[in-house]
């Protein structure tokens, strides 16, 4: 069985200022520039967490024209005034076909996707929305020589634990094992009606700091 790894977790954003703030307020260092993703007129910013796993920040880019399709991350959904947000993870797998063939769960299509020099395949929904309310992880495969994290300034940050929480976490923790998922990642049920919850445990040199 093919085994997946986390390769990085996202918080989303209605622009990329409010969401460089909300990161730099929780861990205390100004996150760095990435690029734009010109098939989801998206952009985007990173925090190093490890040799190969990132926080991503992600937003609509407001020079790019509209994508003529819903946009990842179910960034078409946030309002101006919406809160940035850890919204969902992503799992790094060296076949996502064959990973995606380990389990029934819909966690998207296969996409290609490209930032500068770099290219990946990734499960996007069509209509973007977050699988299980982003406790699902995206599946990444990276086409590139060097995992993009290497390039990324290293602050002595390191990402501890990551807790999914859900309703049906039973359901979430097949799928984690179906997957192979490896790293600290600890499935836990809440209460039915109570909203699912992604929570990051991220060691920086100030201390532990929780995203959520």
């Amino acid at each position: 069985m093919l085994s997946c790894e986390i390769d990085h977790i996202t918080i989303t954003a209605p622009d990329l200022t409010s969401g460089a703030a909300y990161v730099e307020t929780l861990l205390g260092i100004a996150p760095q520039a990435g690029g734009e993703h010109p098939r989801m007129g998206t952009h985007n910013m990173f925090v190093r967490l490890g040799s190969a796993l990132f926080l991503e920040i992600i937003a609509i880019n407001p020079a790019a024209p509209r994508p003529g399709r819903s946009r990842w991350f179910a960034l078409d959904a946030l309002k101006p005034d919406s809160k940035p947000r850890l919204s969902n993870w992503v799992a790094r797998t060296p076949d996502i076909r064959a990973a995606l063939s380990q389990t029934q769960e819909y966690l998207g299509d296969i996409e290609a996707m490209s930032r500068g020099d770099n290219h990946w395949l990734i499960t996007i929904p069509q209509d973007g929305s977050l699988p299980f309310d982003g406790i699902a992880p995206a599946l990444i495969e990276w086409h590139t020589a060097r995992h993009p994290a290497t390039g990324m300034q290293d602050f002595g940050m390191s990402l501890l634990k990551l807790e999914l929480l859900h309703p049906d976490a039973a359901t979430i923790g097949e799928l984690i094992q179906k997957l192979g998922v490896q790293g600290d990642v600890m499935v836990k049920p809440v209460s039915t009606g109570q909203p699912a919850q992604l929570i990051a445990h991220i060691m920086t040199p100030r201390g532990l700091r929780i995203l959520t």
